[in-house]
């Protein structure tokens, strides 16, 4: 995650998105004393991750990352993970739309 400098990874398990794990997981992990080198994704990712379709709007995206308190939106299309949508992309995309 450092080196690709992304907050967030999506895991697949064949071509099913099976979670999503986050820096705050992997922080957490850290805090409880595991050391996340050595432990499995699985158990520190969220499972079933609320997801979006590319249609969602920027202002649905925002205001659902603002209600859940999440930074990063899965985006799915036919069962396929499209990419992952951080709270960094909708604020590009709402100062963009200013100028």
């Amino acid at each position: 995650m450092m080196t690709a400098h992304v907050g967030s990874i999506g895991v697949v398990r064949g071509r099913q998105l099976a979670g999503i794990i986050t820096e705050r997981d992997i922080v957490r992990a850290a805090s409880e004393g595991s050391d996340p080198r050595l432990e499995l994704v699985e158990d520190w990712m969220t499972s079933d991750p609320d997801m979006f379709t590319p249609e969602v709007s920027v202002d649905d995206a925002a205001r659902w990352l603002l209600e859940t308190g999440y930074r990063h939106l899965p985006v799915m299309e036919d069962g396929e993970l499209l990419g992952i949508l951080s709270i960094r992309d909708v604020l590009w995309a709402v100062l963009g739309s200013e100028q």
